[in-house]
């Protein structure tokens, strides 16, 4: 039995995701049966090719070399969230995203890919990385759900509107191929999540030609939304900053019993938690929720507390 969970953030949760990675493999009691780090997923600002969500800040080449090495050395893929549906011909060249694939380019890295265009340049230069396909194209129709895990994909990440809708899952035709967001905080059918994704990706196109130009100049989100008025109404979503407990209710929410007692027997073992722009007490509960034992949850959060307080990742007053 394996349970291979996908986490969010090599970057922004870098010590974090080092720290849990060290706390799984020093303290396996703790964990439920099968756990696994299947990857790390998540992109370097100012990455272009990002999607999904948008994400500031800059990286330099020291700091990519070392997260890529901390986790490789143990096994861990990065998987590059390069999730943009907006890509254009012109994006493809990207210095950065370029350099990105380049230092990462040794067989066990991944990337996670939206647009055909994108993943055709990616194949084609860079043809060591895994390839997944991401839940942000919102493939409900089930035939062309199993059309697309019938194609040369290491993963299909299914589409979160669909993980309770076991009719469909349960005639797919490789499971272990396939993943499930179990901790979604957007609204089921929500009928906009396609349009936002675009709008992320404009603004993180917005962003990163920025950074190019401008590097020690503030990003005028004012003037980006005077040229995309359209992004206004995804601005305020209310449902990006929601906690583990207030989206347990949805029925695209995925628990830890229904993993273990469902979906693991049904043959799926890849699962994502999403948290890329999660606070970082939000990203700690998400673990132990999800992957530790419940006896075991409370003396696992207190130790695990400890550990990141002493690598620096949190403060904790004495």
């Amino acid at each position: 039995m394996k349970a291979r969970f996908h986490l969010p953030d090599f970057a922004g949760h870098f010590k974090l995701n080092l720290v849990f990675a060290e706390f799984l493999a020093q303290r396996p009691q703790y964990f439920r049966e099968g756990v696994e780090i299947a990857s790390v997923f998540g992109a370097f600002p100012p990455s272009l090719w990002n999607g999904g969500r948008t994400q500031g800040g800059t990286c330099d080449k020291s700091f990519i070399k070392t997260v890529i090495k901390n986790f490789n050395e143990r096994g861990i893929p990065l998987r590059f969230t390069f999730t943009n549906p907006v890509i254009e011909k012109k994006h493809l060249s990207d210095n950065f995203c370029n350099m990105v694939l380049h230092l990462a380019d040794n067989g066990l890295n991944e990337v996670i890919v939206v647009s055909p265009l994108l993943e055709d340049y990616i194949r084609k230069n860079f043809p060591s990385y895994k390839i997944t396909s991401s839940t942000c194209k919102r493939i409900v129709d089930q035939e062309q759900l199993y059309a697309e895990v019938e194609k040369d994909y290491h993963i299909v990440v299914i589409d979160y509107d669909l993980n309770h809708s076991f009719d469909i899952l349960e005639k797919i035709p490789d499971k272990k191929k396939c993943e499930l967001l179990v901790n979604s905080c957007c609204n089921p059918g929500c009928p906009m999540r396609k349009e936002h994704y675009a709008m992320v990706g404009v603004q993180q196109i917005a962003y990163a030609n920025h950074m190019k130009k401008y590097p020690d100049v503030p990003f005028n989100v004012e003037k980006l939304n005077r040229e995309h008025p359209e992004a206004l109404k995804f601005n305020d979503c209310p449902f990006g900053g929601r906690s583990l407990y207030e989206i347990t209710g949805l029925r695209n929410h995925i628990s830890p019993d229904e993993i273990w007692n469902t979906y693991i027997p049904m043959g799926f073992e890849q699962f994502k938690i999403e948290g890329r722009t999660s606070d970082t007490f939000n990203v700690i509960e998400s673990y132990m929720y999800y992957m530790i034992k419940p006896e075991c949850k409370d003396q696992a959060r207190f130790e695990f507390m400890q550990w990141l307080s002493e690598n620096g990742v949190i403060t904790i007053n004495e």
